[in-house]
């Protein structure tokens, strides 16, 4: 049974690993978020529920507390911000195993015209993520970073990844399938440390996700 601290607890990725970690493994989960009431719908004596901000240094390090693996799904333009406190509180609860969600093309590693159209697309974003990522790559965390594809909302668990410094493949990724992913490393606690892992469904190549 493993404790699993999860920052932005509302998100459509955390979500999914919320239900999955519920119904396949016996996990304890603490939600942390900035509105408890959207994930007041998971009842259940394995989940405790926080109201928090991830730039609230002290506040998250109390939630860190007797955790064993902090999961974090957020997003904004201060996330470079959040990666620094969420650090800063990992360092001051000892806590050293994180899975940190990411995108595609923080590296400029995404190929052929596939990659230039998804960099003019997300632009500064880019940057913003490669920033945040640096602060990990460059702490002592076991960290894993995932670099999903676009994503979807099929109903599918599908996919393939890539390391750091091999060419990204394919365009698009299911959210459920970054979620298992999660669920995945959280109980194989050796698996993916140190590592950025690129996350696509095969055989999804093309010049810009078919859905969009």
């Amino acid at each position: 049974m493993t404790k699993v601290l999860i920052l932005g607890a509302a998100g459509q990725i955390a979500r999914l690993a919320e239900q999955q970690f519920l119904a396949d493994t016996r996990d304890n989960l603490t939600l942390y978020l900035r509105n408890s009431s959207r994930v007041a719908d998971l009842q259940s004596d394995r989940v405790t529920i926080i109201d928090g901000d991830t730039t609230d240094e002290a506040k998250l390090t109390l939630a860190m507390a007797d955790q064993d693996v902090v999961y974090a799904n957020l997003a904004g333009q201060n996330i470079k911000q959040q990666a620094e406190t969420v650090l800063k509180a990992m360092h001051a609860s000892g806590l050293k195993r994180l899975i940190w969600i990411s995108t595609l093309g923080i590296y400029d590693e995404v190929p052929g015209k596939f990659g230039q159209w998804n960099n003019s697309t997300l632009g500064s974003y880019l940057t913003q993520y490669y920033d945040a990522a640096e602060v990990l790559e460059n702490s002592d965390l076991d960290y894993t970073i995932i670099r999903p594809a676009w994503l979807t909302n099929k109903d599918e668990i599908d996919y393939e990844t890539t390391q750091r410094n091999e060419p990204f493949k394919g365009t698009e990724v299911s959210r459920k399938s970054i979620a298992a992913l999660v669920v995945k490393l959280v109980q194989d606690p050796t698996s993916g440390i140190r590592s950025s892992l690129g996350v696509n469904k095969p055989n999804t190549d093309g010049d810009k996700p078919a859905w969009y």
